[in-house]
């Protein structure tokens, strides 16, 4: 159990440093439009537009939307690891 365990844990965490990394990306002028840019937003956008549906832009330019999407991602993985304890 602990295996299947570590390996849940594992993959939020490469899905969250992808997510962080699409974050920093916005911050440099065209990063996003790069070979690096555009593979992390194929992988991370279709997680995020729902959470920018939900939630807009503060003030047109701060968007806390993947902050909830990370905190999403955390209990969801915290979810999932405690559903295969319970049938383990």
């Amino acid at each position: 159990m602990n295996e299947i365990a570590g390996v849940i844990y594992t993959l939020e965490n490469i899905y969250r440093y992808m997510i962080i990394g699409y974050i920093l990306l916005s911050w440099l002028p065209n990063a996003r439009e790069s070979f690096i840019g555009e593979w992390l937003s194929k992988l991370v956008e279709p997680y995020l537009t729902p959470f920018r549906r939900i939630i807009p832009p503060i003030g047109g330019m701060l968007d806390l939307s993947p902050i909830v999407a990370l905190f999403a991602l955390h209990f969801v993985t915290m979810g999932i690891v405690a559903i295969i304890d319970f049938f383990v």
